[in-house]
């Protein structure tokens, strides 16, 4: 099967697709962190040649309810961020997984058909994640495990532990990486 994994540059999930013995490629504007088949490039440029499955992280930047107090500052940024999901959404691909955290997509455009956590995944973590499918199943719990453990910070709110990353440049790099037990999950039941 041919796959496109749209917006990624870690390549964990071309990467499960690839063990799956698949035909994948991931596309971003930036370059793959990982050796393998990727093409830097605008993904609206190759939506037509001829995938059979397309797995789609937007970025989330402008979409993500979490960034909410932010949202009359980017008006525009988000009526693109919206326009380009829908471009995703609608891409003339047989199979589309189009995953985001909770977001403004659920109220423009449409609820998500599934959301997971990666602990059902085998990853002791918390990442509520929304899935929007196109002729797919919701995905199967795999490997239930704990959710991790929480950090509180200093006003009182409660994160996953791996999410407490102290400032960097890379921070929102490696908060938006999908776990590898949520894309092992993918490629067996999808693949």
């Amino acid at each position: 099967m041919r796959v496109l994994v749209a917006c990624e540059l870690s390549g964990v999930v071309r990467d499960a697709f690839i063990e799956r013995g698949h035909d994948a490629v991931s596309c971003d504007i930036l370059p793959t962190e990982q050796p393998g088949p990727h093409i830097q490039g605008d993904v609206l440029e190759i939506l037509d040649d001829g995938w059979d499955l397309m797995i789609a992280h937007p970025p989330c930047t402008h979409l993500a309810v979490s960034g909410a107090r932010w949202f009359k500052d980017k008006v525009e940024e988000q009526k693109e961020a919206l326009d380009f999901v829908r471009v995703l959404l609608d891409a003339p691909i047989p199979m589309i997984a189009l995953e985001n955290p909770v977001s403004v997509i659920s109220t423009q455009i449409r609820k998500p058909d599934q959301i997971v956590q990666p602990y059902w995944f085998g990853d002791e973590a918390t990442k509520t994640t929304c899935l929007w499918l196109k002729n797919l199943p919701p995905l199967e719990p795999t490997d239930m495990v704990g959710k991790g453990e929480r950090h509180i910070t200093k006003s009182g709110r409660s994160l996953p532990k791996w999410y407490n990353l102290p400032p960097s440049p890379d921070r929102a790099k490696i908060r938006s990486a999908t776990f590898a037990g949520f894309a092992k999950a993918m490629a067996g039941q999808w693949g």
